[in-house]
């Protein structure tokens, strides 16, 4: 949608707001949120800080809508994976494979722009830190859900805890460069672990229905 505002010099700016908005999420993705200007944004979108502020009110309400934009787009967890699955360990390993591809991508930013352009901030910016954390607890709820048909209902909160987890540590390992391949060791290394626990928690029934 084209957006039309006037320059200090009366000169009138016209933009794709879409577009905008898609140019910034690359930038808050690649960079972080406190690691973009409000002059880098001019920049790259190829207008004037009136006109930005015109069409969005401020760096933070640009940073609002990119970061809505990522999740429609390319950083919605795609939970549906699961319903191949037979088992829980089957269930881990298709989760976790999903996230190795999502932040490895040759054609996208590395890393997850919710999990990283804005864990650590000025106190100014401490808001806009909610907005990304309930974001982060929302996807962590995503988990437990999808998780629910393969795993006792008191051990979900705990599992998902631990698989976010896992997916936040990939994310900044993709970051600094980790490769697919080495990511899935972590992934192997994660299904390992949950299908020992499991293994753990039958021996651990058995023998209480065998004392009984």
């Amino acid at each position: 949608m084209e957006q039309s505002a006037k320059s200090r010099g009366g000169r009138p700016w016209s933009f794709d707001r879409d577009k905008a908005v898609d140019i910034a999420m690359r930038l808050f993705w690649r960079h972080g949120y406190e690691g973009v200007s409000v002059g880098d944004l001019t920049k790259a979108i190829g207008v004037a800080p009136p006109s930005l502020y015109a069409a969005f009110g401020s760096k933070a309400g640009l940073y609002r809508e990119a970061l809505a934009r990522y999740e429609e787009t390319f950083g919605a967890l795609d939970v549906s994976v699961v319903g191949s699955a037979g088992t829980l360990e089957e269930a881990v390993r298709l989760l976790l494979e999903g996230a190795v591809r999502a932040v490895t991508h040759p054609d996208r930013e590395r890393g997850c722009m919710i999990s990283g352009s804005l864990v650590e901030c000025q106190p100014e910016n401490a808001a806009l830190a909610r907005v990304a954390a309930a974001r982060r607890d929302a996807m962590r709820e995503r988990i437990a859900n999808a998780l629910c048909p393969f795993a006792e209902p008191q051990d979900l909160q705990r599992l998902a805890r631990h698989l976010a987890a896992v997916m936040q540590g990939v994310s900044i390992q993709a970051r600094d460069g980790a490769t697919p391949a080495e990511l899935q060791e972590v992934v192997e290394d994660v299904v390992s672990g949950v299908a020992a626990r499991l293994a753990l928690n039958r021996r651990a029934l058995n023998d209480l229905n065998l004392g009984n």
